[in-house]
């Protein structure tokens, strides 16, 4: 196995409509700008209510990606 150095960073996705949502579109989203994702872990998951329905899905994540060796570049 290579040697290789991780960064962690947290952000929060939020969906209308699931969880599942808001984790594949917070992890899409932080994709755009971040190179070399590898993994995520939810950490922490919130909602809204209103009316006494489930408005909306908030979920804090970890996202784990490696840092550009520039030995290799």
């Amino acid at each position: 196995m290579s040697k290789h150095t991780y960064k962690i960073i947290e952000i929060v996705g939020s969906s209308p409509s699931s969880i599942d949502d808001a984790i594949k579109t917070a992890v899409a989203d932080a994709a755009k700008t971040v190179r070399n994702i590898g993994w995520f872990e939810v950490v922490e998951t919130r909602g809204h209510v209103e009316g006494g329905q489930v408005a909306h899905f908030q979920v804090t994540l970890k996202i784990g990606f490696t840092l550009d060796d520039p030995e290799r570049m």
